[in-house]
Formats: structure tokens, C-alpha cells, sequence
């Protein structure tokens, strides 16, 4: 193929893909589990004296922008922000990551999958003090098809990690604080805007 062809070749693969871009947006509740293998103590202590997990809830908000589709997957870029609480502590999570959701299945079912990385605040029950930190997340789940606009997410289940806000940042003598596992659980609605 003469290189005057490949130019054309490419902006017409692109308008193509462009046109059939989709959007969807999203705020659903979301239920997560919190743990950590080592317990701390003090004022900075993300999940309480001598706690190792606990169950935070709250708001996922956010959306996807599907650029690419193949015969029998889509692939989207995602883009989220998870506001949740527990006694009296927050995480914030902040993830942006790729997403593959395969066509319409049986039932209108589209099961998709995606791997982010971001930023998670958290901050302590017992103090104003902060931080952020690298936090990944995968996530898995199915949506269900209901008319042109909405889908109905079925469910959503995510396994993270993010280093928490712990008295081992302040204090250099007390036993390091591991990374958080957090597991989480969410449904709700998917509004799509093609």
C-alpha cells in the first residue's frame, strides 16, 4: 500500500470509530470492606484502635467513553470517583483505567471488566490529617440492557489496595501498617449517551 493510501486509510478508521462512540454515566451506592492484616492503634489509626477491617459505604460516580469496537468486545476508557465512610474515617478513591465489556449477551447481558490506578485519600476517625497514595483497583461486573439509554448494573465487584492514613506515617517507632485490601460491592444505573 502507497503511503498517499495510508493517511486517508487512517483518518477514515478513526471518523468510523468516532461515530459510533457511546458514553455512559454513572452514581451508584457502593459497599466496600475495608481490611488490613496488622492492626494499629492512636489517633491515626485509619480503621480504629486495634480494628482490621471494617465496612465503609457511600457514592461510585463516574463514566466511560467507548472509542473501539470489535466484532465481540468494546473497549472504553473509565473514569471514577468513590466517596465512602466508616466509622467516622473516609476514602476517597480517585481511578482512571481501561474497560472491556463484551457485546450483548443472552438476556442483554454485557459482562465487562477493567483495571484502574489512581489516588486514594483517606483520612482517620480520630484526626483532620490526611493523605494520598497510589491506589489500583480491578473491577468486574454485568450490565443489563433496558432500552436505548439505560442499562441496569446488575453488579459490580472490585478487589483493591491503597496505603491508608496510619500512626506509622507520624510516629517512626510503632510496627509498619501493610497496605489495605478493600473489597467492594456495587449496582445501579448506567445512563448512555450515544
Amino acid at each position: 500500500m502507497k503511503l498517499r493510501f495510508l493517511v486517508p486509510a487512517f483518518a477514515l478508521a478513526l471518523t468510523t470509530i468516532a461515530a459510533h462512540a457511546q458514553i455512559g454515566l454513572y452514581f451508584n451506592p457502593v459497599v466496600s470492606r475495608v481490611s488490613i492484616s496488622t492492626p494499629d492503634t492512636g489517633p491515626f489509626a485509619f480503621l480504629g484502635d486495634n480494628a482490621t477491617s471494617r465496612i465503609f459505604g457511600g457514592v461510585d460516580f463516574g463514566g466511560y467513553y467507548e472509542f473501539a469496537h470489535y466484532a465481540k468486545a468494546d473497549v472504553s476508557v473509565d473514569v471514577r470517583d468513590a466517596i465512602q465512610h466508616g466509622n467516622n474515617a473516609s476514602l476517597n478513591s480517585f481511578m482512571v483505567g481501561p474497560r472491556l465489556a463484551a457485546k450483548p449477551m443472552a438476556y442483554n447481558l454485557k459482562p465487562y471488566a477493567q483495571f484502574s490506578v489512581g489516588a486514594g485519600r483517606t483520612k482517620s476517625p480520630l484526626s483532620a490529617a490526611h493523605i494520598e497514595k497510589l491506589q489500583y483497583g480491578i473491577y468486574g461486573g454485568v450490565d443489563k440492557s433496558l432500552n436505548k439509554h439505560v442499562d441496569w448494573r446488575i453488579v459490580e465487584i472490585s478487589y483493591g489496595s491503597v496505603t491508608t492514613i496510619s500512626s506509622a506515617i507520624y510516629d517512626s517507632d510503632t510496627t509498619p501498617i501493610p497496605a489495605a485490601r478493600v473489597l467492594g460491592f456495587s449496582t445501579g444505573f448506567v445512563f448512555r449517551i450515544p
